[in-house]
Order: structure tokens, then sequence, then C-alpha cells
């Protein structure tokens, strides 16, 4: 599976809050059940996810990552930290002292925006 933002997020997503309903995937990502019903199945195709039943609620099926689904995500978030090192390489003194200082923020926004897309544990 190719590397689209918009792909790739579903993954990260179950990489952090564990296996999820389709229907939660849906609602978190702003797409239809059906849509991501077909995203999961390609997934599942590639073996980068597996659906099992939920042992609370045996009506309920969630997906999980798989072992390569893990590694995918894995090989992604490398891929983006070393592509993070170059460019900040790039950036003269003051630009690091200036980005270090905002990491504080930075990092809160980004926990806000996760709770705000992930909604509710299930």
């Amino acid at each position: 599976m190719t590397g689209s933002p918009h792909a790739t997020r579903p993954f990260l997503l179950l990489d952090r809050t564990g296996p999820r309903r389709i229907t939660d995937l849906a609602a978190v990502e702003g797409v239809t059940q059906p849509a991501m019903t077909a995203l999961v199945r390609v997934m599942e195709a590639n073996g980068l996810v597996e659906r099992r039943g939920d042992a609370s609620d045996k009506r309920v099926t969630l997906v999980c990552l798989t072992e390569a689904g893990a590694s995918y995500v894995r090989t992604r978030h490398q891929a983006g930290v070393l592509a993070f090192e170059r460019l900040t390489g790039e950036l003269t003194g003051d630009e690091v002292e200036a980005l270090v200082a905002a990491l504080p923020e930075l990092k809160h926004l980004a926990e806000l925006e996760s709770q705000d897309r992930e909604g509710p544990k299930r």
C-alpha cells in the first residue's frame, strides 16, 4: 500500500488506539462507512489488517493491525523521522531555537487534534 496520507491515517489510529469498529474508523476519518469498508478490504487483502470478533460483544467486528500492518506503521514513521531530520538540518541556529521553543505548544495542538479525531475509545 503506497503512502497517501489519507490511506495511512487509519493505520496510525489503529496503532495508537488498538482495534476499532469500521464505523468508528469512518467517523474519525470523515468518510462513509462503505468507503471505509472498501479501504479495510484493500488493507486486509494486503495482509495489513484483520477483522476479529469483539470479546465483549459478539455482534461486533473489530479491525486490528497485523504484524505486517504494524511494521508498515513503523516504516512510515521512520521515513517521516528521516525526512524531518533532513529538513531541520537545513535550518539556521535561530530557526532551530524557535522551533524547540514552540515544541510544547505544538505537542499540545497535536494532542488536541488527536483527541478530536479519535473521539471516544472503544
